[in-house]
């Protein structure tokens, strides 16, 4: 057994603990059965007078392992409260010294010394909430003793981290320091209280400050978060506030202890502790060792001023990348500095960012109007018109205008990397980096791997995406990439059953009311009906639409129609300001639509049939993307759609909702709508993958994808 704590024993009857489990010191029971024991040890030392805790590396403690959260935690597993307990009834001071961050379990370990200092820049927080939990070490009842009941609310329930110099302010911790040697920090204020005479402080018997929290107040917190039926975890936390306040601290942590096992327990929670690895998962990329030297990027350039353009450039700006962005109309390049201008000014209004950031990402900015200035790029993204002879033509001139090693990217969100990066002569340095809108805002990246694409291009992307602070996932080379892809099938099914007889609002209301952020009668309106039929029009020219005359035809009609969304408030609902409202003529649209195409009209369609016609086609499109060998992991499908198409976070996204149904279930309703609405399309045949395991009954997060092969440029 290695030893992940150790005891150090230092003149003038000091012991010195470290935490030391690289790279984020986590809390494993074998770590915290070591740090029970390094404390009777040091406790039992003749002569030892205080105690100090810190941790090795660069950073404190970041929390419990989280793979260990799969297991129920009772009293007879519980490794945690043990060592709390053990350390709050030391008769000898227990110092904390943090630095880095003490997040989760590592601030719950820190609340339960008598005595925290951290270093000016640490940060800590409980974020348990974000994993569908709350803290189990008894965090929600410390946290209030210490820094009030208002704020340990707010802390518990938004999972945010506050810094050292407001950690202070509120009473976590006793004291600053600037010392880098946490350890040397904590063993100066040991001394400290020594010379003081400052007895242990248990937290557990300090009084709580309610801090305006009264019963009235409680009482609406209590009504607020019973209203999320999604998270569980929301009216936990407050229940256990509540009882910090009228409780002595034993029942207290009894309740925390009651409703972090039923909180755990919780579909919700399982679907958030999925993404969280899933995110994680996402960054590796197989077969491409980590070493692999990466291309350095100081330099980049957009070309396009438009929404995407600007928006990505702005991602660049942020990271404080020198970034040259390119348009050959000169309106449109002014327009597009002055709108990235006024995004500055915007969050500096807000105080988001200061003023003087501000002008330091300006500055980094050069508009141009001559594609010679790329020259000088490490990195070159495309990010005009989703037409792929514009596209072409432009990755054609890149090819001859970018610099030997720089890296050229494409934007596009549908269409060929492959062709374009032949189009630009040079498929080893090509990729696709699909930004989602708006590109600044949006955390999502699709990183789209060509079939020449050198490993050292997409290793170099990858790493540069962490920079850029987005949430990357690899896509190969196919019509849609991962999210789009998909999407065809979700917004197929809307179009069919809006000709049945369905309205807008019921089947938006349908899929919202399953937890997706917008439905797809509004999100096609927001995001421009024009736009989807010009995916339409890209789609027949490449030959991969369907040959089902009815496909889209709604959409399509619309367009025709002259309904391009929101923008000029007539879609597939009529606008006011900002209100949808249902319109007669889209209704009639959708019916002459149903006799031209010879669809039998209904008069009821249920919210399951809406649900499972949006979203089974969707989910077997999934697992054909992982049958070809598209996406790397059944996780990278759930974080595009959690990421970027609004799919809920307490769902897990589609494929782990997909396990949670039953894939047999899929199946059958597959076969279902297939003799209902007829197969001449092919569109409700089960994806082999998805028969397979429906089959052997395993889950579909247990797949596993062969080893990809990098083929040479």
């Amino acid at each position: 057994m290695r030893d992940l704590v150790t005891l150090s024993h230092i003149e003038g009857g000091i012991a010195l603990i470290t935490i030391a489990n690289p790279p984020v010191n986590a809390l494993s029971r074998e770590l915290l059965e070591q740090l029970g024991r390094r404390i009777e040890e040091a406790a039992a030392a003749p002569g030892c007078r205080a105690l100090v805790l810190c941790a090795a590396g660069r950073t404190f403690v970041c929390g419990a392992d989280i793979t260990q959260l799969d297991q129920p935690i009772t009293a007879a597993n519980d490794a945690f409260n043990p060592v709390m307990d053990l350390i709050e009834s030391l008769p000898k001071p227990v110092v904390c010294a943090m630095h880095g961050m003490a997040l989760g379990g590592g601030l719950e370990l820190a609340m339960a010394c008598h005595y925290r200092i951290a270093h000016a820049q640490t940060r800590m927080g409980l974020p348990e909430v974000t994993l569908g939990i709350l803290p189990g070490a008894g965090g929600t009842q410390r946290l209030p003793r210490l820094a009030g009941a208002k704020a340990a609310l707010d802390m518990i329930s938004t999972g945010r981290m506050i810094d050292a110099d407001t950690a202070l302010a509120l009473g976590l911790i006793d004291g600053l320091t600037a010392q880098s040697d946490a350890a040397q920090a904590g063993l100066e204020h040991a001394r400290h209280i020594l010379e003081q005479g400052l007895p242990p402080r248990p937290t557990r018997g300090l009084a709580v400050d309610s801090g305006g929290l009264d019963a009235e107040a409680l009482k609406q917190a209590l009504d607020t978060a019973g209203r999320n039926t999604t998270h569980p975890a929301a009216r936990a936390i407050v229940e256990c506030i509540q009882a910090a306040i009228t409780l002595p601290f034993s029942q207290g942590r009894e309740l925390e202890g009651r409703l972090f096992e039923a909180c755990r327990a919780s579909d919700t929670s399982a679907a958030l502790r999925h993404l969280f690895f899933a995110e994680r998962e996402a960054a590796k990329l197989p077969g491409i060792p980590s070493s692999l030297q990466r291309r350095p990027i100081h330099h980049i350039g957009v070309i396009g001023a438009g929404t995407m353009g600007r928006g990505i450039i702005m991602n660049f700006l942020d990271a404080g990348i020198s970034s040259v962005l390119v348009d050959a109309n000169r309106d449109a390049l002014e327009n597009g500095v002055a709108q990235i201008r006024k995004t500055y000014e915007s969050r500096v209004a807000r105080g988001r960012i200061s003023a003087a950031r501000s002008e330091a990402a300006l500055a980094l900015l050069a508009p141009s109007l001559d594609y010679a200035d790329l020259g000088q790029c490490d990195l070159v993204i495309e990010a005009v018109f989703e037409d792929m002879d514009v596209k072409t033509a432009v990755c054609r001139q890149l090819g001859m205008i970018c610099k030997p090693g720089a890296i050229i990217a494409s934007n596009t969100s549908t269409l060929d990397v492959d062709a374009l990066a032949r189009a630009s002569g040079r498929p080893g340095d090509f990729l696709g980096m699909h930004f989602f809108s708006p590109a600044h805002v949006m955390r999502l990246l699709e990183i789209v791997r060509g079939r020449g694409t050198l490993p050292e291009v997409l290793a170099t992307v990858n790493a540069l995406a962490k920079t850029l602070r987005k949430v990357s996932v690899i896509s190969g080379v196919c019509y849609g990439f991962i999210g789009n892809r998909m999407l065809e099938s979700y917004l197929r099914e809307t179009d069919f059953l809006l000709m049945e007889g369905a309205t807008p609002r019921q089947i938006d209301q349908a899929i919202e009311e399953a937890g997706l952020a917008m439905g797809p009668c509004r999100m096609l309106d927001m995001a421009g009906i024009d736009v989807a039929a010009k995916v339409l029009l890209e789609q027949g020219k490449a030959g991969i639409r369907p040959s089902d005359p009815a496909y889209r035809a709604v959409v399509g009609r619309l367009f025709e129609r002259g309904r391009l969304g929101q923008k000029n408030h007539l879609g597939y609902y009529r606008y006011e300001g900002r209100d949808a409202i249902e319109d007669p003529e889209v209704a009639m649209l959708c019916e002459a639509l149903a006799r031209q195409h010879g669809i039998a009209r209904r008069d009821h369609i249920s919210n399951s049939e809406i649900f499972e016609r949006c979203l089974f086609p969707l989910i077997n499109e999934g697992c054909r993307i992982l049958e070809e060998g598209i996406a790397y992991r059944t996780g990278d499908i759930d974080i595009v759609w959690t990421k970027g198409y609004g799919f809920p976070d307490h769902r897990g996204g589609p494929l782990f909702m997909a396990d949670r149904i039953g894939l047999p279930t899929i199946l059958e309703r597959l076969a279902h709508y297939s003799r209902a609405q007829g197969n001449e399309h092919g569109y409700w045949t089960p994806a082999d993958l998805l028969a397979a395991h429906a089959a052997s009954g395993r889950p579909l997060s247990q797949w596993q994808a062969p080893a990809p092969t990098h083929e040479p440029a």
